[in-house]
């Protein structure tokens, strides 16, 4: 079996890893700094060192060397820290995420960068600690015997740190030789190796070291499986005990490995080594209390596959039921109550299938430490992030598209929310600003905010701006219309153009963006107490509870979240504006009328407006009156990429399949009012149609 095949685990643990190690040292109290914390961050080093060295990654298993190294001074305390020292800790995780993924990619790592942190961590050991990391003397330093009582080798492993034992005879069952001269070099780092004796069966290894057995078992978690362990203490004079070797206690992972996901075996074999190869195995992970982990690492390509399957299903579902329900039900009764309980678990299945693609929160704001810390320090300013609901789920694909609108708007919010110490304390507020990243389920869809505390949004001073770039604006605008001047492109109200912004590019982007992925921005501001972005999206692109309208002989779907109301609308309620704009009172409000026959040019529809019916939507922020002949009904749709399939069609943002196997468009509100501006604007002068329902009476007022 090729070596290579295991690659992918690796990848994917190492990139696991190097995100806690982020998290736990972005966490860190540089005062007093917490010991579990430091453990987990060289535990962390240590195993993607040990999986390096495995697939011969040089340059990651060299630079992983001489940072675990440092980190283990760290944690003995003989290196205190400082938040420059941490910087570098930070650079050092980045360098290793690079060399990763030039790894992944086939490529060899920069090799100037690589030297250039080899020498950063150098120096900073010869500086702080005097000593060369080169050595390896500071991970396999010997420790000074203790005068203690000698308790039986039983209690010293079930304390599960040998309670400061010089010597832990450790046993490798069924191992052959090449993964036991492996584990012995990598044993030999954590101590010194006194003896090694035995066969493939049971190979055993006095230690002498004073490491926890946490990091002997950490020591092989890309090599062999943990039931392959043993660990027993030994006497003081060096000799292995005569009884057989008890089993090491469990160890959590997030002690010993911490990973976002619990990776299954790599071996095949019963035993956890595979059979005549010599290739290092993967270790089992374990769960808490010992049972065997319910989770499994699977590819996001045959999860898409399943979900396109039971999308299929579902359709073919919808199909039978239109058919049964033409039958007689008298007749008909069992097979009624058949598709009835298909159609049930049919539901019940597509639910399933779905929420193995919904992950956490978390995942996309475990990011935003690091940036806001840096973004704070580059600024000069004293930023506190808080982050809320992040156990809420939303779809994997989702996830990847929303990180780089995001964080532009994270970065927005610190540069020009937020405003600088001193300001702020003038002002009585805390120095510090307060920076809030949230998430939450609002039915169909999830909201995402950015909150800060800062001066918010100067109405004026849009305006101002707005005109100096002939963008057509006035005064009476109200203040959301203001606000959305902020995603125009090019737009800036930076005095200056740095690192961070000012150079108006960006937020249009992401608003662009955010309405690919079916959702849209809302902005509320108040002057002096700081600024609120929103950001709603629907949970999942794949799946759509949607509203059927007809228009002539035509079927469409309206995304069921984009729906407000509906309603009949009468000639007294509705109002010719300057050219053919024809708009539409509801409560005080005039929303602008879209006729989708005339957008999409559907024929055979109705032109009588008062015999059509106004669906009011919302898209953009804005209300919009759509005009449609009947509604047929709320249905959940299986979402198909129009783009992909046929070609991008203006006002449509997808299709669907209907029961009846007829495709019907999804409409894009926003790409509908677009359209339909645009066709106006090329009939003037010349008079609607649609309009011909208005007398001229009410075409003068």
């Amino acid at each position: 079996m090729d070596i290579t095949d295991f690659y992918d685990t690796f990848f994917e643990e190492a990139e696991e890893l190097l995100a806690d190690m982020e998290r736990y040292l972005l966490e860190l109290d540089v005062d007093e700094p917490d010991s579990e914390q430091l453990n987990a961050i060289f535990r962390a080093a240590h195993s993607i060192k040990g999986g390096a060295g495995t697939f011969g990654f040089d340059a990651l298993q060299k630079t992983t060397h001489l940072f675990e190294n440092l980190l283990d001074h760290t944690r003995k305390g003989e290196l205190r820290l400082r938040r420059d020292i941490v910087d570098t800790f930070l650079e050092t995780k980045d360098m290793l995420s690079d060399q990763l993924d030039a790894y992944r990619n086939g490529d060899e790592p920069d090799q100037e960068a690589f030297e250039r942190i080899c020498q950063t961590l150098q120096r900073l050991a010869l500086e702080e600690i005097g000593q060369d990391l080169e050595s390896g003397a500071l991970v396999a330093s010997t420790p000074q015997p203790v005068a203690k009582s000698e308790p039986e080798p039983e209690a010293l492993v079930e304390q599960g740190a040998a309670s400061g034992s010089d010597l832990r005879v450790v046993a490798l069952l069924n191992v052959g030789e090449k993964d036991r001269q492996l584990l012995v070099e990598e044993l030999g780092q954590l101590g010194e190796v006194i003896a090694q004796e035995g066969d493939e069966a049971c190979y055993e290894v006095t230690l002498s070291s004073s490491v926890s057995n946490d990091d002997i078992e950490a020591v092989m978690c890309f090599i062999i499986d943990t039931d392959q362990i043993k660990i027993r203490g030994a006497d003081t004079g060096g000799a292995p005990q005569a009884e057989a070797p008890v089993a090491a206690p469990e160890v959590e992972k997030q002690q010993a490995a911490p990973a976002a996901v619990e990776p299954p075996p790599l071996a095949s074999s019963a035993g956890g080594v595979m059979p005549d190869s010599g290739k290092p195995a993967k270790a089992k992970s374990k769960a808490k209390g010992g049972g065997e982990s319910t989770s499994i690492r699977v590819s996001v390509d045959k999860v898409d596959q399943i979900i396109n399957l039971v999308g299929e299903l579902i359709i073919t579902q919808s199909m039978l039921d239109q058919t049964v329900s033409e039958m007689d039900n008298v007749a008909n009764s069992a097979l009624q109550n058949g598709m009835s309980l298909l159609q049930r678990n049919a539901r019940d299945l597509q639910e399933s299938v779905m929420s193995i693609r919904m992950i956490p929160m978390d995942f996309i704001f475990s990011r935003f430490p690091r940036v806001v810390r840096e973004t704070a320090a580059k600024l000069g300013k004293e930023i506190e992030l808080v982050t809320e609901g992040e156990s809420t789920e939303l779809d994997k694909s989702l996830t990847e598209r929303i990180i780089d609108p995001l964080t532009h708007l994270v970065r927005n919010s610190l540069d020009h929310g937020i405003e600088p110490p001193d300001v702020r304390q003038a002002a009585g507020k805390p120095r510090t600003g307060k920076l809030v990243l949230s998430a939450k389920h609002q039915g169909g869809n999830i909201i995402i905010e950015v909150i800060d505390d800062g001066a918010g949004l100067n109405r004026d001073r849009l305006l101002a701006k707005a005109r100096e770039n002939g963008l057509p604006v006035s005064d009476a605008m109200s203040d959301d219309e203001v606000w959305q001047l902020i995603f125009a492109p090019g737009f800036s109200t930076a005095k200056e153009v740095t690192d961070v912004s000012g150079r108006g590019v960006g937020m249009d982007v992401v608003k662009r963006n955010i309405q690919g992925m079916g959702g849209h921005v809302q902005i509320m501001s108040r002057p002096g107490e700081g600024t609120t972005i929103r950001i709603v999206l629907p949970l999942t692109l794949a799946i759509l509870d949607g509203m059927s309208i007809k228009v002539g002989n035509e079927m469409f779907i309206l995304p069921l979240s984009a729906v407000l109301e509906s309603l009949q609308p009468s000639r007294e309620d509705l109002y010719a504006m300057a050219g053919d704009d024809v708009v539409l009172k509801v409560r005080d409000e005039y929303l602008p009328v879209v006729a989708v026959h005339e957008a999409l040019d559907v024929p055979k529809a109705k032109t009588e407006l008062t015999e059509t019916i106004a669906v009011i939507v919302q898209g953009e922020g804005r209300r919009y009156a759509l005009l449609v002949d009947d509604l047929v009904g709320q249905q959940q749709v299986v979402v198909k990429n129009l783009e992909t399939n046929y070609r991008k069609v203006p006002g449509v943002s997808a299709a669907t399949i209907l029961g009846d196997g007829s495709v019907a468009l999804i409409l894009d509100i926003t790409g509908l009012h677009r359209l339909s501006r645009e066709k106006k604007e090329k009939r003037r002068p010349e008079r609607k149609p649609a309009l011909e329902a208005l007398t001229d009476k009410e075409l003068e007022t």
